[in-house]
């Protein structure tokens, strides 16, 4: 039987595939860390189940290349309201 950890992991690397989540969001919406998630999908889900964890890294691969895109966005958004 698996534990509440496994199937949280699983839970994660399902909402980040279907939503093309980033870390920081599946972390807010399962109420948890970012460390928790980062440790549930690189770790505990390349054991539990190796496909999902491809599909998920294959996503969160995506997110990492285009992470300095959205911070100059946010930071240009941010600079616009202030004026």
């Amino acid at each position: 039987m698996k534990g509440i950890v496994e199937e949280r992991a699983a839970m994660l690397g399902e909402y980040i595939i279907q939503s093309k989540a980033t870390v920081r969001s599946a972390a807010k919406k399962f109420g948890v860390s970012k460390s928790t998630v980062h440790k549930d999908v690189s770790e505990r889900l390349k054991i539990l189940n190796p496909q999902l964890y491809r599909e998920v890294k294959d996503v969160l691969e995506v997110n990492k290349a285009q992470r300095h895109i959205r911070g100059g966005m946010a930071t240009k958004n941010k600079y616009k309201k202030l004026t």
